[in-house]
């Protein structure tokens, strides 16, 4: 929404006039720019709101958005917005995204993979976030090492069970010796070979993986 229309139809190849005589504005601009791309995650949502292990689809469609949006400045500010003020795509467009989303966090619960206490405005909050971070690890920002990391941390927050999941390389920690296993923190070796796991029960999980590996 910052960018000057002027600029926008130089870099479209068209006089400004041209873009006036199909846009009145630059609010019906941006709406026509991202509304497709709203109503096409919107499509999808509904789409898998009847899939088998609503669980894993609600995490996996999580994701995905975030992985998409986090590229395109326009759904950015479209998402943060929760679909209204000036950066409504269309009427209803957000609302129905909210619908569709809402539906697929509701079937997640009810399946118990997802925590009964969330609700949309905790959801809202933590995509959000999620797409900032992703917008400043892309721009070159210190706060994020590599693609994905929030997007684990939120989801990992989410379940009704959490489970440990192996996440991105965190930025300034690059030399951190980690656990081949569980990714744990190692204690600095005093003298010999530097440790590869952080105890007894993950050397036998690496041991038994192993074994498995070799058979025929």
């Amino acid at each position: 929404m910052g960018v000057p229309l002027g600029e926008i139809a130089r870099r479209a190849g068209v006089g400004a006039g041209t873009v006036y005589r199909h846009f009145p504005s630059k609010d019906a601009l941006f709406r026509a720019a991202v509304v497709d791309r709203i109503e096409l995650f919107t499509d999808t949502a509904r789409d898998l709101v009847d899939a088998e292990d609503p669980g894993a689809v609600f995490f996996r469609f999580l994701a995905s958005v975030v992985r998409l949006t986090s590229r395109n400045k326009a759904l950015c500010d479209t998402l943060e917005t929760a679909g209204a003020g000036p950066f409504a795509p269309s009427p209803g467009t957000g609302r129905d995204f909210d619908e569709a989303l809402e539906a697929l966090l509701t079937r997640a619960q009810q399946a118990g993979a997802v925590r009964r206490d969330v609700g949309m405005t905790d959801l809202r909050a933590l995509l959000v976030g999620c797409l900032s971070m992703e917008r400043a690890r892309a721009a070159g920002g210190p706060e994020v090492d590599a693609p994905g990391r929030m997007t684990a941390l939120m989801c990992d927050a989410l379940r009704a069970r959490p489970s440990v999941t192996k996440l991105p390389p965190e930025a300034g920690k690059r030399n951190e010796s980690r656990c081949e296993v569980c990714g744990g923190a190692l204690a600095a070796a005093r003298t010999g070979r530097p440790a590869r796991y952080c105890g007894g029960a993950c050397r036998q999980k690496a041991h038994r993986g192993r074994g498995r590996t070799r058979r025929p």
